[in-house]
């Protein structure tokens, strides 16, 4: 029998495997904010995989944004050496998951079945990858015990805030070397037949503008920042939104509207602070002082940070000129450049022919809208050879009845130890 006949007999004897570990996974809440049971499901792979041959650690990552007794971040690195010298094979996937959220019809961590559906927060994005990815590499193993080089499989944190306390640190411990990992597969839901080869940037801000406080009854006393604020956000929806929508990219993003550049008004404050839950107390008359707007800007590949940045400045210039009394201020959050691994690479080529081979169709390949944590393998890692495949719909994540196709994880995990097959079998 050929490997490939033998990998396809070992994933679907594992179809009933496969659904248990995405329910097991899923039924961990390891929520983000803010960091609940990381430890628990790092120590669920662990195990798993300590009796697959791996070797196995879990790594804190110490003094990392949210890092701290109450929640500590938990990171699981697994690696299983071949017979002999060859490449390494990495399959990383974030087992945080976002707040459940309003709207469900059933049980966010039941991971009930229904049809070929698992529900849950997380199915999709993306314990439903993890499992596919442990499955994949359990099968080809099986299917070739004397494969070269290794396999590593990864689950790590805080993916949804950033990835600071997962791939970043993993990165800067030299984790994701090009002399020590040579190919990475992040399994997030971007569909069983297409490979995704990057994403935009991402340029997060607080901007602040400033008055003066006073008693509400004579606003003319003092000077509000929430009518300054007004005059931020008109001026963005009278040139800064049409600006950014006359801007294409060549990358192949998914969804169509954002190959356009995007600004997100993440959340906004002024005045009094919002009071605590069941107070029935009445705010206070005053004129706010102060108001802040976040920002979230997604750009493209054909944009310069620095101009993005200038962007919002000449908007906030303008509008001060035009406003006696306005001050402002812009403080960076966090800032991620655009990254886009090349068609030509080795894991791409791998993952196209072997979707081919298992779908009988050519792969497409797409760029995500946002980030994920390619972006650390690439700019802190140095390793440009990095995709995401997995199975789900980009679509459902952070949604409610969020759910992952049982078929569709069995599809990937069978293109994935393909891909391990092409990359890490004998050549004969």
């Amino acid at each position: 029998m050929q490997l490939a006949q033998r990998i396809a007999s070992e994933i679907t004897a594992r179809r009933d495997d496969l659904v248990a570990l995405a329910q097991d996974l899923i039924r961990i809440p390891t929520l983000n904010p803010p960091g609940r049971h990381y430890r628990e499901i790092c120590d669920y792979l662990a195990e798993r995989l300590l009796h697959q041959g791996f070797e196995v650690e879990l790594i804190r990552a110490h003094d990392a944004p949210g890092d701290c007794e109450a929640y500590p971040r938990w990171n699981m690195v697994a690696r299983r050496e071949g017979a002999g010298p060859g490449e390494c094979v990495h399959f990383n996937g974030h087992h945080d998951v976002v707040e459940v959220g309003h709207g469900w019809t059933r049980d966010p961590f039941g991971a009930e079945i229904e049809g070929d559906r698992i529900y849950g927060r997380g199915a999709c994005d993306m314990k439903g990858g993890i499992a596919a990815a442990v499955i994949a590499a359990e099968a080809f193993i099986a299917a070739c015990p004397d494969y070269r080089g290794a396999i590593e499989i990864s689950a790590t944190a805080d993916e949804e805030s950033g990835g600071y306390g997962g791939v970043a640190y993993l990165a800067a411990q030299g984790r994701f070397d090009p002399t020590r990992v040579q190919h990475v597969i992040i399994p997030e839901p971007l569909h069983k037949d297409q490979i995704c080869l990057g994403h935009r940037g991402v340029w997060w801000a607080e901007i602040e503008t400033h008055g003066r406080i006073a008693h509400g009854s004579m606003p003319f006393l003092g000077d509000s920042a929430v009518r300054h604020m007004g005059a931020v956000l008109a001026e963005m929806e009278e040139r800064l939104f049409p600006l950014l929508a006359s801007k294409h990219t060549a990358m192949p993003v998914i969804p169509e509207g954002a190959r356009s550049s995007t600004l997100n008004i993440n959340s906004i404050h002024g005045g009094e602070p919002e009071p605590e839950a069941g107070s029935t107390a009445l705010p206070a008359p005053c004129v706010p002082d102060r108001c802040r707007i976040v920002i979230d800007r997604r750009f493209l590949i054909e944009e310069e940070i620095g101009a993005v940045k200038s962007e919002i400045t000449d908007l906030m210039e303008r509008v001060r000129a035009r406003r006696p009394g306005f001050s402002y201020e812009i403080r960076d959050l966090f800032e991620v450049q655009p990254t886009m691994t090349e068609r030509d690479a080795p894991v791409v080529r791998s993952t196209a022919a072997a979707i081919e081979a298992v779908l009988g169709r050519e792969a497409a390949y797409v760029v995500s809208p946002g980030t994920y944590d390619q972006k650390h393998i690439d700019r802190i890692g140095r390793l440009k050879n990095c995709i995401a495949y997995g199975p789900g719909l980009l679509t459902l994540a952070h949604q409610p009845d969020e759910w992952i196709g049982i078929q569709d994880m069995a599809d990937s995990a069978r293109v994935m130890a393909l891909v391990l097959a092409e990359l890490l079998a004998p050549k004969t």
